[in-house]
């Protein structure tokens, strides 16, 4: 029997718009412009280590019960994720040529040749020097791919039934999360204050390479387990969601307090599952995330968060705003430019695309 299709959970995808649009303002902006919520906007790299979690969350969402009735098929799956995210990451690539021609003129020949080999196979991450050559954020996408590679193991595995045993494992994932990043900072390889622009090895490696962020996919593939046992409806799901949002926001507040490498990855997941939890149900937050222009950006956020970096970079070094003369209007009319092309590159690339690479292999 054929799994029942599940839900859409819009709010979630409201959510993304809000994480994808804190990775361009932490890029790309003054934070003391958004004044409450400049915290947030000044600890934006937080957002990538949600994307990471809540893609746990959603394939877990998707594919758990098909993984349970035996009806989950690897090699769909595989097609699935390279139809949706590989055109649209190429594509990123070749807006990023202008950036391939500067990292000729600052890597070793070796290292060039490495990078233009990796980075379309997306296994850059796995050398820390090379994870952000030619488009920053791709390194993610290594992380991604290293994900889908071992979410058809992982998602067959037999998880807790129980509330104590699922809570148990979600806390040993978050220990496990922490350990990397907690040893870093005793450690201190890089000195007892690294940060955002520190940029040595073992920061990079930290970073950016697939295997520090697998427990926060794990945490977010028993979060799926555990949504499931809760009812949409449910009144815990708002205090929940309150929950995690508050207290995500008290941390980002004091985030200069707070060890860089702990924040980057660890710190945050069980504060990242109390918000997808609440916004999962039916309650006034979820339907606030899932006010349509949100959900409809937050639907072309890979796109947005992919091309985001180099394309600001070829708006503002081509002067197409000088001769316009809507420099007047920068950032905003730049921020405006990076969702317009997020949206019409899901539409004319992302979807197609897909659409036509699933009904190659039919």
């Amino acid at each position: 029997m054929k799994p029942a299709k599940k839900s859409l959970l819009p709010a979630l995808s409201g959510l993304r718009a809000f994480a994808a649009l804190n990775i361009v303002f932490y890029h790309f902006s003054n934070p003391k412009w958004f004044g409450p919520f400049a915290p947030i906007v000044d600890n934006g790299y937080t957002s990538v280590s949600f994307f990471l979690l809540m893609s746990g969350f959603i394939l877990a969402y998707n594919y758990s019960d098909r993984a349970q009735s035996g009806q989950f098929k690897v090699k769909h799956f595989w097609i699935a994720r390279f139809s949706r995210l590989y055109p649209v990451y190429i594509f990123a690539l070749i807006v990023s040529l202008g950036m391939l021609m500067a990292e000729w003129h600052v890597r070793t020949h070796g290292e060039f040749a490495l990078g233009v080999v990796l980075t379309p196979l997306l296994l850059q991450g796995w050398i820390p020097k090379l994870a952000t050559f030619w488009n920053t954020p791709a390194w993610t996408m290594c992380t991604e791919g290293f994900f889908y590679l071992i979410f058809p193991v992982v998602v067959c595995w037999q998880r807790p039934q129980r509330w104590r045993g699922l809570i148990g494992l979600l806390a040993l994932l978050w220990v496990a999360g922490m350990f990397l990043p907690t040893l870093y900072t005793l450690l201190q390889p890089d000195g007892p204050h690294p940060g955002r622009y520190t940029d040595s090895f073992w920061m990079r490696a930290l970073k950016f390479s697939p295997p520090p962020h697998v427990p926060a996919f794990l945490f977010g593939i028993v979060l799926a387990d555990v949504d499931a046992r809760i009812s949409r409806a449910n009144r815990w799901r708002l205090l929940l969601g309150i929950l995690g949002v508050g207290a995500i926001y008290t941390v980002l507040y004091y985030g200069d307090l707070m060890p860089f490498a702990l924040m980057h990855d660890g710190l945050l997941m069980p504060l990242f599952g109390l918000a997808i939890l609440g916004l999962a149900g039916h309650n006034i937050v979820a339907r606030f995330f899932g006010f349509w222009p949100f959900v409809a950006v937050g639907q072309a956020s890979y796109c947005l968060y992919i091309l985001h970096f180099n394309l600001w970079d070829l708006i503002h070094k081509s002067h197409m705003l000088e001769a316009t003369h809507l420099i007047a209007f920068d950032p905003w009319i730049s921020y405006g430019l990076l969702v317009a092309g997020a949206l019409l590159t899901m539409k004319l690339i992302e979807k197609p695309t897909q659409k036509w690479i699933r009904g190659l292999v039919r």
